[in-house]
């Protein structure tokens, strides 16, 4: 019975998923449908002003600075990713923006202490923020960075200054079926602490996510991994919280493989929200 119900679950949210898609072509405006004008962009700053280590109390944790304007911004990677996955984004904020690009920890050249979750990081990034003096940080994440974001805003309420959660799921089961499939048929053969935490973590419950109190913009393309279900219930569920769904977007096309839409998108919400 216990099957069943669940082979139901899962077809309900599929049912479900695929009429949000539906519904986004008829009624754009009930999921914030935003098309990203890159036009007038500044020229992306070339050259980081810092790449060094910070010592914290698991990781020795590597990152870079970028520009150096007001507010701070703290930039964090998805999965498997590094400084270089959202380098480009980082030059393009660094106009506006004193950007800091971290490592997480087990990636790129951050230590691995052995274990990870979201948790985890949420820590690991309050601790690097205290040692770097940051205060109040406009924290912008992609894919596992939104869900840090969302993870570090409800677990340190007075910590940002306000997130930008882009491409952030819930549930591991708020993918759209392929992409944990293909997770899972990746980790049979070779078994990998971050696949495992991804089809496994994260748990937003309603609850959990009333705790974030500073602005929050969740973001999501038309054509992401995860259902756009999902991306109104984290917006639903994060009191005072703003929704975009990026017209004609995947899951990285506006983030780790555009920086200049990553610099329109962040911009112009912080602008809105007198947070620049």
């Amino acid at each position: 019975m216990q099957r069943f119900l669940q082979v139901i679950l899962i077809i309900s949210t599929i049912m479900s998923g695929m009429a949000a898609q539906i519904d986004f072509i008829f009624q754009p405006q009930k999921y914030g449908a935003l098309t990203l004008d890159t036009a007038g962009v500044p020229s992306p700053v070339q050259e980081p002003q810092t790449d060094s280590f910070v010592q914290l109390e698991d990781v020795r944790m590597h990152y870079q600075v970028w520009g150096s304007g007001r507010p701070p911004l703290l930039l964090i990677h998805g999965n498997g990713g590094s400084v270089d996955s959202l380098r480009e984004a980082a030059q393009y904020l660094a106009n506006d923006y004193t950007v800091y690009l971290p490592e997480s920890r087990c990636h790129g050249k951050s230590s691995d202490p052995g274990e990870i979750s979201y948790a985890l990081m949420a820590k690991d990034y309050a601790q690097f923020c205290t040692a770097l003096g940051i205060e109040k940080p406009l924290i912008v994440g992609h894919s596992d960075g939104g869900i840090n974001a969302i993870q570090i805003a409800a677990d340190y309420p007075d910590l940002p200054g306000a997130i930008v959660a882009c491409g952030a799921n819930s549930k591991p089961d708020k993918f759209k079926p392929y992409f944990p499939f293909g997770v899972a048929v990746k980790n049979l053969f070779k078994k990998d602490k971050l696949n495992i935490m991804m089809l496994t973590l994260p748990d937003f419950t309603p609850e959990y996510l009333a705790k974030i109190t500073c602005p929050a913009y969740i973001v999501s393309g038309q054509y992401d991994i995860l259902w756009l279900t999902d991306t109104v219930y984290l917006h639903e569920s994060i009191p005072g919280s703003d929704m975009a769904v990026i017209r004609r977007a995947t899951h990285s096309s506006y983030m780790s493989q555009n920086g200049k839409q990553t610099y329109v998108l962040c911009k112009t919400w912080f602008d809105q929200k007198g947070l620049g």
